[in-house]
């Protein structure tokens, strides 16, 4: 599936994609498929599962010291991949990231999602692990998102990690990266973070999905500075509403984004949930609409703890 194709397929339409999390270990599926129920008849340009590297647990043991141990909480996102494909005609688009994986564990996932005829990716180094002050990358693994890329393009040029030819290559992978808006928590400033992106297209990346931002100004400005850097490549804007109380302070601090005086004037008003919902719907179909209104194609939502609120907007913008 090549994105950019897609996107200019569905040029001057309304249309929208979304992220889903995989459910915690012993949940089951349930949750997982009511979220797609809810936006699946809004015909999605493409489903994005997103994934977590594993989590770390301390163990006591008999001498009284602790032995730190790596767990898995969630299924993987092959198999994810795999349910939702067998479930709904919707196209998938797997994260595959370095974060918790060797090189060789992002190679058996290659071939698995080759195998099942899954051929868009997004890739993306992850998150720290929830108890380290830095990102420390995997033993075996990959520090960067460019290393990622570099190890995809050799296996679509038909060639192992180590090397070694692969006898009957597949079809090869399309692959995307995440953009900042506000730059990454990481990144010195907004025009080296810049840099890293025109790497990334450099290297083969075909489009970009932004972290969550509540201020349309900064994407817009963080597109035309793109464009002036030779980035040409579509960044598809991504956006979350809030849908409770807590989420007005904990999102801003979690994904490092401004919220909008305007925004910020109205959301100390709120009370309750429920109001903090409403408005969180508001300002987001709001936002939405002028993303459309520019000539922006695709939006993509962040579904996380704000599945029906998600549903309440499509609705709204008539998608």
């Amino acid at each position: 599936m090549d994105i950019q194709k897609l996107i200019s397929e569905r040029k001057g339409e309304k249309s929208f994609s979304f992220e889903v999390l995989p459910p915690l270990k012993g949940n089951g599926t349930a949750n997982l498929f009511s979220t797609i129920d809810k936006l699946k008849d809004f015909d999605p340009l493409f489903i994005n599962i997103t994934t977590h590297h594993s989590e770390y647990i301390y163990t006591e043991l008999d001498n009284g010291q602790f032995e730190r141990k790596r767990i898995r909480r969630r299924p993987g996102t092959v198999a994810i991949a795999a349910a939702i494909q067998q479930k709904y005609d919707v196209p998938v688009i797997p994260h595959v990231i370095c974060s918790g994986a060797t090189i060789e564990d992002i190679e058996y996932e290659l071939i698995d999602l080759q195998f099942l005829g899954i051929s868009t990716l997004l890739l993306l180094r992850g998150d720290k692990a929830k108890d380290d002050r830095m990102f420390t990358p995997t033993p075996g693994g990959h520090a960067h998102t460019t290393d990622l890329i570099k190890q995809v393009t050799q296996f679509n040029e038909g060639f192992f990690a180590d090397g070694t030819p692969i006898k009957h290559p597949g079809k090869k992978f399309h692959f995307g990266v995440a953009a900042y808006p506000e730059k990454h928590e990481e990144a010195p400033n907004i025009d080296m973070d810049m840099e890293y992106l025109k790497k990334k297209q450099d290297l083969g990346a075909e489009y970009a999905v932004t972290q969550l931002f509540y201020d349309n100004k900064k994407y817009f400005e963080f597109v035309e500075k793109a464009r002036k850097k030779g980035i040409t490549i579509p960044i598809i804007p991504g956006i979350k509403p809030f849908a409770k109380l807590s989420q007005i302070t904990m999102v801003p601090k979690t994904f490092h984004c401004d919220m909008p005086q305007e925004l910020a004037q109205e959301a100390v008003k709120c009370k309750t949930d429920e109001e903090a919902k409403q408005l969180g719907i508001e300002w987001t179909t709001a936002q939405c609409q002028e993303l459309y209104n520019a000539g922006i194609s695709d939006i993509h939502f962040y579904t996380v703890s704000a599945a029906n609120s998600v549903a309440e907007v499509v609705r709204r913008l008539h998608i």
